[in-house]
């Protein structure tokens, strides 16, 4: 199988530990995933270790089921997705810059299913999925800096 790696790093204008808890909640991922049409719990606690989820997307008919492996509020933590086609292992960890400003390194690993895809999927689709990464942590900064203004 193969595999595409992507980090993504990037200063958000929130505390660290808002940005966390706005992140680690999978109930704000529709919120902000501009994909994404809604969120569904499977089972355990929302959001915790073991917890399992799935995420729907907007369009086509690949939907994630998510898996919370680790969760060390509010420094990181820890994801895996499972499709048809490809596995994806996410690794997000905060720093806090200031008071107000987070740094947010979000490492995303894309293990691609399937002879073809793991063959082809490296060279057609690394580019895809290194631009859906950085879009998705884009559209997290500007959801959480939109939610920290509604509530100043």
């Amino acid at each position: 199988m193969a595999s595409v790696k992507s980090i993504v790093d990037l200063e958000i204008n929130v505390p660290q530990e808002e940005l966390f808890k706005l992140f680690a909640d999978p109930r704000n991922n529709p919120k902000w995933m501009h994909d994404l049409d809604r969120y569904e719990p499977v089972s355990g606690k929302e959001g915790m270790p073991g917890s399992i989820y799935r995420l729907v997307p907007k369009k086509g008919n690949m939907i994630f089921l998510a898996t919370v492996l680790d969760r060390n509020p509010p420094n990181d933590f820890r994801l895996n997705l499972e499709a048809s086609v490809a596995d994806v292992a996410i690794a997000a960890n905060l720093t806090a810059l200031s008071p107000t400003k987070t740094r947010l390194i979000s490492e995303e690993v894309f293990t691609l299913k399937g002879f073809l895809n793991g063959l082809l999927g490296p060279l057609f689709a690394r580019n895809a999925m290194k631009t859906a990464h950085r879009n998705h942590m884009m559209d997290l900064k500007r959801f959480a800096e939109e939610s920290i203004v509604k509530t100043l």
